[in-house]
């Protein structure tokens, strides 16, 4: 379908439109000094001449010279949070007369949202969650009724932060499915004091997408405005804040579990889990079983929880993964490595946000293309012995697992 463009005053009608339709509308705002996501209540809530500067362990929301509605990059929380809740209640019960334990019936209200300013890294982590969660011969249930119930309103990237690197990941800055509506905002800087209102080019995505055209108004774009998208997000590409080879990534860190380097972000890391809450597609979860004081009610609850902590790899006479060395590996590996053996595609999107999050400001980018050159130097200097290459991580893996 052509691309349309739209003014700002679209906004007001594309909340109204998803509103009419039974949608909680979700989307940035500015609230206690970030760009979250939460609900609104209409488009005068949007984090409207805001934006934020990030690089490793810094985050600082400041005013831009414009109105720009999404011009900033992404914040701490991911959209996860909707799809995938920080806690979800799996059942009840309650003792019985003849004191067995009867499970409760609960309705399960699947809620409708609509996330609106969902950035292309972001399209991309969803797609990869639903791999994770629906992809598999075990269907998580939940997150495949909140999935089919929401509408997603992605905005294209023209203004890169400090930490991102979608574009080495093939994740941004264009979305290029996996959206209903996809907007790319527009603004020139503002002349004279004259504070300049953005506009949109709209592409849509499905047919519940299509299907809201009529209330946005609007015109088809012409080819000039078109091609100026395009050269604001070819623009974006070119200014990402970080950079990482994925050629040979994941082979790499297989033949390097035992590379010293692991040392280094291991004597920074806090063990905080701030990179895996903060991510978009960490899935880690435990499962929290709760009585009340009588022993008359009792209930499971999964919970999220990190690689990072020291009781996730717990098993029958404790974790395996002790040392802090042992769970920074795991967490990079699996996600830049070993999560393609098990999803088909890397888990990680190139959003920053662990970088940004992280305390210790340890970052993932700079750790691992150390590493791969490590890896690749140890590579060359056998070839010029003569030696032959070991199997990836082969006689490696159970050693280092628990160092």
């Amino acid at each position: 379908m052509a691309v349309r463009r739209l003014e700002a005053a679209a906004l007001d009608a594309l909340f109204g439109a998803l509103r009419r339709r039974g949608y909680t509308l979700v989307g940035p705002t500015l609230h206690d000094g970030a760009i979250v996501y939460d609900e609104l209540d209409g488009a005068d809530q949007l984090p409207i001449g805001w934006t934020e500067v990030q690089d490793a362990g810094h985050y600082r929301v400041v005013p831009r010279d414009d109105d720009a509605r999404f011009g900033y990059t992404v914040g701490p929380y991911a959209w996860k949070r909707y799809l995938h809740p920080p806690a979800l209640r799996l059942w009840r019960a309650e003792r019985d007369a003849e004191g067995g334990f009867a499970l409760l019936d609960e309705a399960h209200v699947v809620p409708r949202y609509a996330f609106v300013g969902v950035r292309p890294c972001d399209v991309a982590a969803i797609a990869i969650q639903d791999r994770v969660f629906m992809g598999g011969d075990h269907v998580d249930a939940d997150y495949q009724a909140r999935r089919a119930a929401a509408f997603i309103v992605a905005v294209n990237c023209t203004e890169p932060g400090g930490t991102c690197f979608c574009a080495s990941m093939d994740t941004g800055p264009k979305a290029r499915a996996g959206y209903d509506l996809l907007l790319t905002e527009i603004v020139e800087p503002s002349r004279n004091g004259q504070r300049a209102e953005p506009v949109y080019l709209l592409e849509v995505g499905s047919e519940r997408g299509e299907e809201l055209l009529s209330e946005l108004g609007g015109r088809p774009a012409r080819d000039d405005e078109v091609a100026e998208g395009e050269r604001r997000l070819a623009e974006a590409a070119g200014k990402m804040g970080r950079t990482l080879d994925t050629q040979g990534l994941a082979d790499a860190l297989r033949r390097s579990l035992d590379n010293s380097r692991w040392d280094e972000p291991a004597a920074r890391c806090l063990a905080c889990g701030n990179c895996t809450l903060a991510c978009p597609t960490c899935f880690c979860n435990t499962v929290e079983d709760t009585t009340d004081l009588t022993g008359a009610f009792a209930e499971r609850t999964r919970r999220w929880d990190s690689c990072f902590t020291h009781d996730l790899s717990y098993i029958h006479g404790g974790p395996v993964r002790v040392s802090l060395k042992s769970r920074y590996r795991q967490w990079a590996t699996h996600k830049l490595g070993t999560w393609m053996e098990q999803f088909g595609t890397s888990g990680c999107v190139g959003c920053g946000r662990c970088i940004t999050w992280c305390p210790a400001a340890i970052d993932l980018t700079e750790e691992v293309t150390a590493i791969a050159a490590s890896a690749q130097a140890r590579a060359t200097r056998r070839q010029a012995r003569g030696a032959p290459s070991p199997e990836s991580g082969k006689g490696v893996g159970d050693a280092a697992a628990a160092r």
